[in-house]
């Protein structure tokens, strides 16, 4: 469902399928467990195609909140046009700013200018 790794000191986490409805849970827990292990390290978020969907766009909006919570800087990338309009429309404005990147390059070294 996802992997993930360290690039520069930013996680990037890449969620490759779509969870369905009933993995929203599961999908949340393993991201959000990642963000609290390796806080304060940027976060960015890669959706494969096969992962754009609706269910991915709930769980990633609450792990938003969570690190606006945390105060801790998160982008998501993705090819989608209609998934990051969804993402960008529904972000939390109260905390850290979601930034959404059609390129995963872009939204790495975006985030890892940011953390330096």
């Amino acid at each position: 469902m996802l992997s993930h790794s360290l690039d520069r000191g930013v996680l990037v986490i890449t969620v490759h399928q779509d969870p369905g409805i009933g993995g929203r849970a599961t999908l949340l827990t393993k991201i959000s467990d990642l963000v609290q292990a390796c806080r304060p390290a940027p976060v960015v978020v890669l959706l494969d195609e096969r992962a754009a969907q609706s269910a991915v766009v709930s769980v990633l909006l609450r792990v938003h909140r969570l690190c606006s919570r945390l105060g801790t800087v998160m982008s998501v990338a993705t090819h989608s046009a209609p998934t990051r309009r969804a993402l960008e429309a529904h972000a939390d404005t109260a905390g850290t700013r979601l930034v959404v990147h059609a390129r995963a390059d872009t939204a790495v070294a975006a985030a890892f200018a940011a953390a330096a």
